[in-house]
């Protein structure tokens, strides 16, 4: 019958003698055993081991050139550490010293001779049964170590995600108590805009006609930076929810924003370096590359933040490079100085709300308001620094092909005349809409509280009632519902300071027909007349 074992196993015989090799070959081929390999020269056995890889060494000790003994340890010292190669001796020399040394140097086994075949046979199957024992055990350390550092591996990966999320929720959590906060001065802060913006659009046909070029300029200037600060409390708000699908966008050619916010930023920067005796020199490549949809103010806002970050990072001078490019789709504005760098952890730190590595004099905004702008459309920011070797920001953004175009309708047909209830507590902005309301063919009333509304609505026909929303006494949410309480159908508009926040916690109130945005402009009104009268 086959013996599985003797029968997959690789041989080696090593003896001087013929004979005593022909007798194994003979043995080992009645048992029908594996491959075997012979030699009667010591001196090859070693590199035989390593060719041949046996399974087991059937090994002579009083051998010519290379004895036994020596040959065991040269064998123990060739093999991997860990490695199991059972050695059996067969040899002559029956006296209890020479087993004793065989089995010191190593051998696993010890025959005399002459050899009885069963009990060799015997012998060398337990050797084999254990070294196939050893392979085996081996094996399966090699498998499970390979599945513990896949796990590992697993694990680690897992937990580098955990990592990134969590950093993730953490840096929009802290961009949404950023924007909860800055929803607190919106309405204070969008009043004010109304008036500037109100009353600046009151003046426009006087500038735009009959003032001087100077101050026609001087007037423009004025009304860009109204309209950018319009943007600077709304893009804070805006870090913790994403772009509307719907918003107003326009073509912005980002190349003219890059030397609009250079001109602009110019004397508040230069004046400084001045004082100090430094030079910044301001460097620009700025090729033909796709618009960008977006808001002009807001982009010549976030590149603001850039400047200034850039010239504080500079405080021996150096260059500041604006340098423009775009590429299946995308466009790339990157920023660039020559100033102090930063460190890896100040790299991966420097986006987040608050931190700042000016001490008292940075806020730790500028650089989070850049993060939130890009984050709304979609893109990414890219940070290269090194410590004492200079910065560049690369903002990715779509271009306007790869956007949805949201178009706004600039040359509306003039409305029919219209009478308009005006209501607001405080009196200079109930005046201003008023005045926009006449200017534009309207007879427009300004009343101070919701109640004098209800009023007017009883004694005679109005088109169209005009709201704040947060009024003492009655809000304009609940005026809305006292209207249409009363069956009253007059359309009302309701404006707020707060209405990004009353869109995203509950819609528009009951009764009201839109919500508008403070801060109002006359163009905004206007849209918003035609979209509640459909005209």
């Amino acid at each position: 019958m086959l013996d599985v074992v003797l029968s997959k196993a690789r041989f080696l015989i090593v003896d001087d003698e013929a004979s005593n090799v022909r007798l194994l070959e003979r043995l080992l081929e009645l048992a029908k055993a594996g491959h075997v390999v012979s030699t009667m020269d010591p001196r090859n056995a070693l590199s035989l081991v390593i060719s041949e890889k046996p399974d087991i060494v059937l090994l002579d000790l009083h051998m010519p050139f290379v004895d036994g003994f020596t040959l065991i340890s040269q064998i123990k010292a060739a093999l991997p550490a860990g490695e199991y190669l059972p050695i059996l001796v067969l040899t002559a020399d029956i006296t209890p010293e020479t087993r004793q040394r065989a089995l010191g140097k190593g051998a696993h086994d010890f025959l005399t001779k002459p050899l009885d075949p069963d009990e060799v046979l015997l012998r060398i199957r337990n050797l084999l049964e254990t070294r196939f024992l050893h392979l085996e055990l081996q094996r399966q350390n090699e498998a499970l170590e390979q599945q513990v550092r896949d796990r590992t591996s697993q694990l680690e990966d897992t937990l580098g995600r955990l990592r990134a999320a969590q950093e993730q929720l953490v840096k929009q959590e802290r961009l949404r108590a950023l924007g909860m906060m800055a929803s607190g001065i919106a309405h204070d802060f969008n009043n004010a805009l109304t008036m500037v913006l109100g009353y600046g659009e009151l003046l426009a046909a006087f500038f735009k006609n009959d003032a001087p070029q100077r101050e026609r300029e001087q007037f423009q200037h004025l009304m860009e930076a109204a309209e950018d600060a319009s943007h600077v409390v709304a893009r804070l708000r805006d870090f913790y929810r994403p772009a509307d699908q719907d918003e107003l966008r326009v073509a912005v050619d980002v190349n003219i924003a890059i030397q609009q916010a250079i001109v602009l930023t110019a004397p508040r920067w230069r004046d400084k370096c001045r004082a100090r005796g430094i030079q910044i020199t301001v460097e620009t490549d700025l090729p033909t590359i796709p618009s960008f949809l977006g808001h002009p103010p807001e982009v010549r806002e976030i590149l603001t933040n850039l400047i200034f970050n850039a010239v504080d990072a500079m405080p021996e001078g150096g260059v500041l490079r604006f340098s423009t490019s775009s590429e299946d789709g995308r466009i790339f504005i990157r920023v660039s100085d020559t100033g102090v760098g930063m460190t890896e952890e100040e790299c991966s730190r420097c986006l987040e709300p608050f931190y700042t590595t000016k001490g008292e004099h940075g806020t730790g905004l500028g650089l989070a308001a850049v993060y939130g702008f890009v984050q709304r459309y979609g893109g990414s920011v890219g940070i290269q620094s090194r410590k004492w070797a200079g910065t560049t920001f690369t903002l990715t953004l779509p271009s306007s092909s790869a956007q949805k175009v949201v178009v706004e309708n600039s040359g509306l047909t003039r409305m029919r005349h219209l009478r308009v209830l005006v209501v607001d507590d405080q009196e200079i902005i109930r005046q201003i809409i008023a005045e926009m309301l006449q200017a534009e063919g309207h007879d427009a009333l300004p009343v101070e509280n919701g109640d004098e509304v209800l009023r007017q609505l009883a004694l005679s026909k109005w088109d169209l009632v005009i709201s704040d929303q947060a009024m003492p006494g009655m809000t304009g949410a609940q005026l809305a519902a006292e209207m249409r309480a009363t069956k009253s159908s007059v359309p009302l508009i309701l404006l707020t300071g707060f209405g990004d926040e009353m869109r995203t916690n509950g819609g528009t109130p009951p009764g009201v027909d839109l919500l508008v945005s403070k801060p109002l402009t006359a163009s905004s009104l206007r849209r918003a007349i035609a979209s509640v009268l459909n005209e």
